[in-house]
C-alpha cells in the first residue's frame, strides 16, 4: 500500500458527518474514491483471517453476540485452543493470501495468567511472517504493554455503535471502559483495530456518531472494521430489520473520507452481501476484508469465492514480506 498523504483531522462535528451521509450517492462515492486513491493503491486489498482461540461462556450481555452465556444459541463452549492448531490455521491463512492473523477470545477481560498461552501464539504466528492481532476484551495498561513486548502488532477493541445507542446494546461494559482500553493500547505503542457494527436498529445519526467517535480519537485507528450485523437465532437482535444496502455503502464511504489513512475493512455480514454490493463497498473505499470460511463463530464467504470476486473486479490481495514484519522482541 502506498504511503498515506492526506491531512488527518480529529475535530469532526456531528453536523459535518451527517452532511457527508446526506450527499447524493454518486457525489459521496466520488469523494471517497478520490480520498482512497490519494492514500492507497486503488486495486490492492489487505486480507486478514480471524480464528477463535477461546469460544463461548462470555459473561457480557452484548445483544448481538452468540458467545454470551446469557443467550441460548446452541454454541458449544470451548477452552483455550492449543498452540499447534493455531499455527496450522495461520499457515493455511498465509498460503491462502492473508497477511494478518487475528485471534479472538471470549473474555470480559483476560487474567494475567491467560496471556501466557496467548503470547506463545503471537510469537509463533509472527515467526511465520504474518502480522498479528488479538481481541481479548478489556486490557489493563500493564497487559497492553506486555503484549507489545511480546511482539503483538494490532489489538482489536470495537466501539460497536454510537454512545447514544450503546446502552440499548450492552449494559455490562460502558463506553468509557472501551475508550480506556483503547487508550492503554495506544499508550503501549500497539496499532489499534477499532470499528463497529451497523444494522443493530440504530439510526443514521447513530452511524454518524460511531464514525465521529472513531475519527476524533487522539489517533485514528490504523484498521477500521465495519461489521454488518449477523443475526444469530437466540440473540436479542435476531429479527432486527436489516440495514438498507446502500446505507451500508454510505457508511463505508463516510468512514473513508473521515479516516483517509486508515484501512477500512469489510468484516462480518459478507455472506449476506451480493457481489455487486461488495463491489460498491470497494468503490467506496474499503480496502481490507476478513478472508476464510469462519469469523469466530459465524460464517464467512468461501475463500475461493473471494478470490474469484477480486479477480473479476481487477483487485489483488496485498503482499507483505514476512521478514520485514518480525522485529526483535
Amino acid at each position: 500500500m502506498t504511503q498515506p498523504t492526506a491531512d488527518i483531522r480529529n475535530n469532526w462535528t456531528k453536523e459535518e458527518v451527517l452532511s457527508l451521509f446526506g450527499l447524493p450517492f454518486n457525489d459521496l462515492l466520488f469523494q471517497a474514491q478520490a480520498v482512497h486513491r490519494a492514500n492507497f493503491d486503488p486495486v490492492e486489498v489487505q486480507a486478514s483471517t480471524l480464528m477463535s482461540i477461546k469460544t463461548g461462556a462470555c459473561p457480557e450481555d452484548c445483544k448481538y453476540c452468540p458467545q454470551s452465556v446469557r443467550y441460548d444459541t446452541g454454541l458449544e463452549r470451548e477452552a483455550v485452543v492449543e498452540l499447534e492448531p493455531v499455527l496450522e490455521a495461520a499457515r493455511a491463512a498465509r498460503e491462502g493470501g492473508a497477511t494478518r492473523f487475528c485471534m479472538g477470545a471470549a473474555w470480559r477481560r483476560p487474567k494475567d495468567r491467560d496471556l501466557d498461552a496467548v503470547i506463545e501464539m503471537v510469537k509463533g504466528v509472527r515467526e511465520l511472517g504474518m502480522e498479528t492481532c488479538l481481541t481479548l476484551g478489556m486490557l489493563t495498561d500493564a497487559q497492553a504493554r506486555r503484549l507489545k513486548g511480546a511482539g503483538l502488532d494490532y489489538y482489536n477493541h470495537n466501539l460497536d455503535t454510537s454512545p447514544e445507542h450503546y446502552p440499548e446494546i450492552i449494559s455490562t461494559r460502558t463506553y468509557e471502559d472501551r475508550l480506556e482500553t483503547l487508550g492503554h493500547v495506544r499508550d503501549a505503542g500497539l496499532k489499534v483495530c477499532c470499528g463497529g457494527i451497523v444494522g443493530m436498529g440504530e439510526t443514521r445519526a447513530d452511524r454518524a456518531g460511531l464514525l465521529l467517535e472513531l475519527a476524533n480519537l487522539p489517533e485514528h485507528p490504523q484498521s477500521v472494521p465495519i461489521n454488518n450485523l449477523v443475526q444469530v437465532p437466540g440473540t436479542p437482535l435476531a429479527g432486527t430489520p436489516a440495514i438498507d444496502p446502500l446505507e451500508f455503502v454510505r457508511t463505508i464511504a463516510v468512514a473513508r473520507v473521515m479516516m483517509p489513512a486508515s484501512v477500512v475493512r469489510l468484516s462480518a455480514g459478507r455472506t449476506e452481501m451480493s457481489d455487486e454490493l461488495q463491489a460498491l463497498c470497494f468503490l467506496a473505499g474499503a480496502n481490507s476484508l476478513f478472508y476464510g470460511e469462519k469469523l469466530l463463530t459465524t460464517g464467512n464467504p468461501e475463500a475461493a469465492r473471494d478470490r474469484e470476486l477480486l479477480q473479476r473486479l481487477g483487485l489483488r490481495m496485498s503482499a507483505v514480506a514476512g521478514p520485514a514484519l518480525v522485529e526483535p522482541v
